[in-house]
């Protein structure tokens, strides 16, 4: 991308002159910007306006402080204001009748032109002789001194209207700017003193080369603008408790590493959620009501497959502490507590590591070396871990006696049936025994007609599942309706596209086989119609049985996937199992219930979050600190107010926004993916997804706010906005204009 400052006064034409030189760009075919930075509305006051082109689609919207070239439209004007920024060897155009040379030893970094456009201006009657318009006559300076072909410069004036003398104008100055194209070689303490401290945004008026209002009105005022950051809905729903839009910041800004590093902070498992989790990120984003969420969980698989980051670690320390089980809450406590410091061993009685990552989703959605890369990255911080392990009460004791702290994390061991009279045979299995099995390829279901009772994810799963391995049909059985089937909605409608059927208000009652001739057994499930009632205790409406409406399915196996619920018999009779709840009476060491087992929230990011948590709190039980566990505190930046409040669509200023619709994934064919367990989704080639991010509540240094400061007295330093309060009316533009409600007024 290619950026250039134009420094003039009000009357030259100088917001125009950014127009052409984009307009030039624009007719050959590449993203351009212009717009103007003005002071007080009256001919002869300092005015910028900038420029950008760039083969990319550009999203950057600030104004430019480091420019590749400036252009100077008023010789007066030369200083070290239009130096502010400019990068070594840039192009500086002086509208100026001197040479080049004359320019050199003040402009020792850059390369210099000089074109008399005022001259030009006068010659061909454009403006007044007091005030000459030299905007044309320097759009054909441009093109010269940027290597471009005259026919640009005419091409960009014809398209704007531009005709006559105007093109006269920029015949002339194409053949007469003179260029001096060999700055002296930079030292690099030169360059390191030239560049320091030009990210100082530009006040209204003080960057634009005049000076402050003479008069400190801030007496008059009767309120003042402060920055404040609110909380966007993304990092507030995120059950992970990731700072969203941060790690969406820095992917914006094509910097992958750190949204890695991040995203870290909170989780070990980016890649996995970036496929597997429900993302009620995108359901609550604000984006919604202007083009579509972003796709947060795109992003976050873009962050964990492309950046490159390790995970921050602290002091060592002393303690060791026992995770029973390897799922993804408890190898998200042993991640965050190796991070602290303490010596972590997992005992899990699989034969590896990963818990339901491993076995309860297939690799159509989740590869297995995804995992593995994710789990080896907690590995490399010293976790110790032990397979084929059995933990049941005595061995809890055990463990409880042997280390500082304990943390159970055995999620929903004990699966639900329905009693159909055939249970706990080879034509009634589990859906998680069965996914186990498909992922241990020991599995067989050609040519075979499949029932899968459930609506949520390991019932999808299943049923995608055993298309690929050959079923000749298969149909889920869910005694609601689609809107209440709690299995993710895009896995809903892939199944649908490779071939699954679903019987919705549909009651299975008892299964039975049906005598026949052939090789293989089948079976009538017999079901009732139902239809939906009263809210039940989920929320969702109870569905009522409909007399008379039994009806049958045929089918060879029936997978069952009602959901499980925790195994409390490791525990002491009587434990009342919730989070954040020390178990006591096991010879006082802290022993800890952690993700599924004690929340039941059934999730990914769920289980992460409170892993998170309890290590945090295991964390200051151990150590007598009191480190913070807020999910929002990483997202804190040189804020003046911090104000603990979700922000929402209706507090956004939608109409500043740009429509951009959402990057379309990739993924294979319906046809394709029923014969193979590769991946669906190929995942997005870039990180451009991101930058449709509203950055809802904090700021992201759009700098509206400073450039319709009537006063000029609102200014960045760095991250930070600077009011000064001497000078300031309180008249509340800079609230107006700031897209994301982060300027707010309050009462003096």
């Amino acid at each position: 991308m290619i950026e250039i400052r134009i420094h003039g006064r009000g009357g030259q034409g100088g917001v125009t002159l950014a127009k052409l030189i984009a307009t030039s760009r624009f007719l050959q075919g590449l993203s351009v910007q212009a717009f103007g930075l003005y002071a007080a509305e009256r001919s002869g006051a300092p005015i910028q306006a900038f420029c950008r082109y760039s083969e990319e689609p550009i999203t950057n919207r600030n104004l430019i402080y480091e420019p590749d070239h400036v252009i100077v439209l008023d010789p007066t004007l030369v200083g070290a204001t239009i130096m502010a920024g400019l990068k070594a060897g840039g192009w500086i155009l002086i509208n100026s009748p001197q040479s080049p040379g004359e320019f050199a030893t003040q402009f020792p970094r850059n390369r210099l032109a000089t074109v008399d456009a005022t001259t030009i201006a006068r010659d061909n009657n454009l403006g007044t002789r007091s005030v000459p318009i030299v905007n044309t006559a320097l759009a054909g300076a441009v093109c010269r001194m940027l290597g471009f072909p005259p026919e640009d410069a005419y091409a960009a004036l014809e398209h704007l209207g531009f005709r006559g003398s105007n093109l006269t104008a920029a015949e002339r100055a194409y053949n007469e700017v003179r260029l001096l194209a060999s700055p002296r070689e930079i030292e690099p303490a030169d360059e390191l003193v030239a560049t320091a401290d030009t990210r100082r945004g530009p006040s209204i008026l003080e960057g634009a080369g005049a000076a402050l209002p003479g008069i400190k009105t801030g007496q008059w005022a009767s309120e003042q603008p402060h920055r404040r950051q609110m909380i966007p809905p993304c990092n507030h729903i995120c059950p992970a408790g990731n700072n969203v839009q941060g790690f969406l910041s820095a992917l914006a800004r094509e910097k992958p590493d750190e949204a890695l590093a991040i995203l870290l902070r909170t989780t070990p498992f980016p890649s996995v959620c970036g496929r597997a989790c429900p993302a009620p990120c995108m359901e609550a984003c604000n984006r919604i009501e202007l083009d579509g969420a972003v796709n947060v969980r795109e992003m976050e698989r873009y962050a964990g497959d492309h950046g490159r980051a390790n995970p921050e670690q602290f002091a060592n320390r002393e303690e060791r502490i026992a995770v029973v089980g390897s799922g993804p809450a408890g190898l998200t406590a042993a991640y965050h507590l190796a991070r602290f410091g303490y010596r972590v061993k997992v005992f899990e009685s699989g034969r590896e590591i990963g818990g339901l990552l491993r076995t309860g989703i297939p690799e159509f959605r989740l590869p297995d070396d995804v995992v593995s890369r994710e789990i080896n990255r907690i590995l490399d911080l010293g976790v110790s871990v032990a397979t084929n392990h059995e933990i049941n009460r005595q061995a809890l004791l055990d463990l409880a006696r042997d280390h500082d702290a304990v943390l159970v994390a055995t999620g929903l061991q004990e699966r639900q049936d329905l009693r159909l009279g055939m249970d706990g045979t080879e034509t009634v299995v589990q859906g998680i025994d069965f996914l186990d099995h498909v992922h241990r390829k020991d599995v067989r279901v050609d040519g075979e007609d499949i029932l899968v009772i459930g609506g949520g994810n390991t019932a999808i799963d299943a049923a995608r599942s055993a298309l690929r391995l050959g079923a000749e049909r298969v149909r889920v059985v869910y005694r609601r309706t689609r809107q209440e089937m709690p299995a993710i909605g895009e896995e809903i409608d892939e199944a649908l596209e490779e071939g699954v059927t679903i019987e919705l208000l549909t009651q299975p009652i008892a299964l039975h086989e049906v005598p026949s001739d052939g090789i293989r057994r089948h079976y009538r499930l017999t079901c009732r119609r139902m239809q939906l009632g009263e809210p039940d205790e989920s929320g969702r409406r109870a569905p009522v049985e409909i007399a008379g409406s039994d009806f049958d399915l045929t089918c060879h196996r029936v997978i069952l996937a009602l959901g499980q619920s925790p195994d409390v018999s490791v525990f002491p009779e009587g434990t009342e199992v919730r989070e954040g709840n020390q178990l006591l009476g096991l010879l006082e060491t802290p022993l800890f219930a952690i993700g599924d087992l004690a929340t039941g929230d059934g999730t990914i990011a769920g289980a992460i979050g409170s892993g998170r948590r309890t290590a945090v709190h295991i964390h200051n039980v151990l150590s007598g600190e009191q480190v913070r566990i807020s999910e929002h505190a990483d997202a804190l930046r040189d804020v003046d107010v911090w104000c603990d409040e979700v922000i929402h669509a209706d507090a956004l200023r939608m109409h500043l926004f740009e429509r951009q619709p959402a990057a379309e994934v990739e993924s294979l064919s319906a046809s394709t993916r029923r014969s193979t367990f590769d991946e669906v989704h190929i995942g997005l080639e870039d990180s451009s997804e991101a930058a449709r991010c509203l950055s809802c509540g904090v700021c992201n240094e759009c700098d509206l706010c400073c450039t319709y400061c009537p006063e000029g007295v609102l200014k960045r330093v760095g991250h930070r906005l600077e009011f000064d309060y001497s000078y300031c009316k309180g008249c509340g533009v800079c609230m107006a204009e700031c897209p994301r409600n982060v300027i707010f007024m309050s009462h003096l």
